[in-house]
């Protein structure tokens, strides 16, 4: 431990399960010295989530908080009162299975409006709700993935979600910076979570990632958390508006590059 985070509070939506990106960074921040609040999104989550935050930390809070209605991310900034919060993690997204898994052109309206709402604008409404906690200034981060930029196989929606939500970072940190907080993102490699489950071919892009990438082997969430603590800590103090790229340098590879598709047989 360097007790990176010693002393500040840090909020993470997106806690599901022992797997996910946002455990992984709870871990980190836990072990950094962070005061951890986590929140689920409904009742039906409500006990997995107070489970998952008590192993976290004895003294980690879960609240319930669904990003999409503006209520409960009210009640959410009444129960963080006084403050001050210091650190935020958005690891929030969401899109409809069958329109990951039919061609793009294909995306329904309501699908593509509800994976923009839940993935893109749910890291404004947070950011705004959260600001007047940060009167130290903070750091404020999301999740993204290589399909922002590039075409992946079955990412469909989402990429154009993810698209829009690293375009919010640097708008975003524009915006709050001279309050003093700054805004940035992780771009990790594919991860076996639950939620990759949900996309057609992952267990073949993670090999082909890790027969790309130049560490020739996959990412860890322990890594993705580990960047997390760094960017919330000090350290970082002059890093926002960025998008970092966690992939073991996948993302800088231009030949023999291949995001998961079969390949034809002979």
């Amino acid at each position: 431990m360097s007790n990176l985070m010693h002393g500040k509070t840090a909020l993470i939506l997106g806690v599901a399960n022992k797997w996910s990106l946002a455990y992984a960074i709870g871990q980190a921040f836990a072990r950094e010295g962070a005061n951890l609040v986590i929140t689920y999104q409904g009742e039906r989550q409500k006990l997995t989530v107070e489970e998952l935050a008590a192993e976290l930390s004895p003294t980690a809070r879960a609240i319930q908080c669904d990003v999409t209605k503006p209520d409960e991310l009210a009640s959410l900034v009444e129960a963080l009162q006084p403050g001050p919060l210091d650190a935020v993690v958005h690891s929030i997204a969401f899109a409809n299975r069958e329109d990951l898994s039919r061609p793009f052109s294909e995306t329904s309206r309501d699908g593509f409006v509800l994976a923009l709402e839940v993935s893109a604008y749910s890291l404004v409404a947070v950011a705004k709700a959260m600001a007047p906690l940060m009167t130290g200034g903070g750091s404020v981060i999301t999740l993204s993935y290589l399909g922002a930029v590039r075409v992946i196989p079955n990412y469909n929606v989402m990429g154009v979600a993810k698209a829009a939500l690293e375009a919010n970072v640097r708008y975003m940190a524009a915006t709050l910076g001279p309050e003093g907080t700054r805004v940035n993102g992780i771009s990790a490699g594919p991860i076996k979570t639950l939620a990759a489950a949900g996309i057609a071919g992952f267990s073949t892009m993670l090999k082909n990632f890790a027969n790309a990438a130049p560490l020739r082997r996959n990412v860890t969430a322990d890594e993705v958390g580990n960047v997390a603590a760094f960017l919330m800590s000090d350290w970082a103090s002059a890093m926002t508006g960025e998008i970092l790229y966690v992939d073991n340098g996948y993302s800088q590879v231009a030949a023999g590059m291949d995001d998961g598709g079969e390949k034809p047989k002979e």
